[in-house]
């Protein structure tokens, strides 16, 4: 595990890289500064390694898992049951990857961005409260 030793946010989003022997995970706060790394078996009890590692990194906004598939689904199940919002981030182009090699932790990283992105995504109009809703007058 690598760690920084200061954290830029009290908010957190975390990338996992899934895969059959083990997943790898990534920390990233909401300026997109990475702060660690993981990697934990692909059972019951690595993925509650995994919870107990980011919550001290403060509240986490979204899991970004590549991929839903046969490795992540399990997984995916796991934090939903936790209470967490899990996103889906894309797998990279294959043809990336043969071009600049493959990273684990690279990958982790990008499923953190795009959990990153969906957590910046604006409501749709309608889940909005109204200006004709008293609790909305505290908004500008």
């Amino acid at each position: 595990m690598t760690s920084n030793e200061q954290h830029r946010s009290g908010h957190v989003v975390i990338g996992v890289d899934t895969r059959k022997p083990v997943h790898v995970a990534a920390v990233m706060d909401t300026i997109g500064g990475m702060l660690a790394t993981l990697t934990i078996p692909t059972d019951t009890g690595g993925f509650q390694q995994l919870l107990d590692w980011a919550t001290p990194f403060g509240k986490i906004l979204a899991f970004g898992v590549e991929g839903t598939g046969f490795y992540s689904a399990t997984l995916a199940s796991f934090l939903r049951r936790a209470g967490h919002k899990v996103v889906e981030a894309d797998r990279p182009d294959r043809r990336l990857r043969r071009m600049n090699g493959k990273s684990d932790t690279l990958d982790a990283e990008n499923a953190a961005r795009a959990a990153l992105a969906a957590s910046r995504q604006p409501l749709p109009e309608c889940r909005r409260r109204s200006r004709d809703d008293p609790s909305a007058q505290d908004r500008p």
